[in-house]
């Protein structure tokens, strides 16, 4: 039998080999973690539905944060989850907010570590929406747009002013990251970037979090604001809007479901690419782990290579810190 002269499986012999041809190398750089801070003192708590993830309060979030800078990861996300909630979310620009003293905390030990903050109003109001609510006809709850913009624009100020180096809008409100660069840049934090949830569907694989960060809406949905999961073309006129009016760094959350859309926003645009690696994909290897059905550390590194491989240059996820050790080890 004849056959060609490239056999490629010369070059899968060995662990040796395998890395030399390998096309796709994730590492630690290509990481953010996302941390919950909660209201208190000596708080540290376990998120039920995410084995592995805790919860702190600002004095105690750089146990979390500090082993990160330690293995490599260049970057950590703030949610905040406020002790008292309101119709507008108006613990989001308070001074003494959580996610505020966490950011100084954490600037303290390691001011080398990049801190982003999610810029949202859900965690923050008691009726769990991105924004400010209203009723539209027949009663039904609905989202103010520019209203929102300027709670966005001042939760972002004091995040900047707290001393963050990103904020990340996460409500999926139009004409936010622009209104949020204007107010930014008139109050002299032009050196503050942007990351953008650009591309943000309203998935079924948000539930985790959304304990998490008790955050669940109250009454209705985020089908209003959020992206339909059917909608691919629909994202990158989303990613172009926000590049127009000044994203650094652009999203699409969730990761795994939305590889096409991470793929075709990589090559379409020029800007960086994230991806969310969100907690229901987390939640679900996870399960199928603790069932014996899968290897979870290979499920892991096989999930944000896939990720990193369809064109996302930087992956919020959960593992970033076992990530980042199974990768320099």
């Amino acid at each position: 039998m004849q056959f060609p002269d490239y056999r490629p499986r010369r070059m899968r012999r060995t662990e040796g080999l395998r890395r030399m041809v390998r096309e796709t190398r994730l590492s630690p750089d290509n990481l953010i973690l996302p941390l919950f801070v909660v209201p208190g003192t000596g708080v540290e708590e376990d998120v039920a539905s995410m084995p592995g993830v805790r919860r702190a309060s600002a004095d105690r979030i750089t146990a979390q944060s500090s082993p990160a800078f330690d293995a490599g990861v260049p970057a950590v996300i703030l949610v905040g989850i406020p002790e008292h909630k309101d119709a507008q979310g108006s613990e989001a620009w308070s001074d003494s907010g959580v996610v505020q003293r966490a950011i100084k905390a954490i600037k303290r030990e390691r001011p080398e570590l990049v801190v982003i903050t999610d810029v949202c109003m859900c965690e923050y109001t008691d009726h769990g929406h991105c924004g400010h609510l209203t009723r539209g006809a027949g009663g039904a709850v609905e989202v103010d747009n520019d209203a929102t913009l300027e709670l966005l624009a001042r939760e972002s100020l004091s995040h900047a002013k707290a001393g963050a180096d990103m904020v990340a809008p996460s409500d999926m409100m139009d004409g936010r990251v622009g209104f949020i660069r204007e107010a930014l840049d008139d109050k002299g934090f032009e050196h503050v970037a942007i990351m953008a949830y650009a591309a943000k569907y309203a998935s079924a694989f948000y539930g985790p979090f959304r304990d998490a960060a008790e955050s669940a809406p109250q009454e209705g949905d985020r089908r209003g604001y959020q992206m339909d999961p059917a909608n691919a073309l629909e994202a990158l006129r989303e990613i172009a809007l926000d590049i127009e009016e000044g994203a650094d760094i652009v999203m699409v959350k969730p990761a795994h479901t939305y590889l096409d859309v991470i793929h075709a926003a990589s090559q379409e645009f020029d800007h960086p690419i994230a991806a969310y690696h969100v907690s229901g994909e987390y939640a679900m290897l996870h399960a199928a782990a603790e069932r014996g059905w899968l290897d979870l550390e290979r499920a892991m590194l096989e999930a944000l290579v896939g990720i990193h491989r369809a064109g996302a240059d930087m992956i919020l996820t959960y593992w970033a810190v076992e990530a980042a050790r199974r990768l320099r080890a």
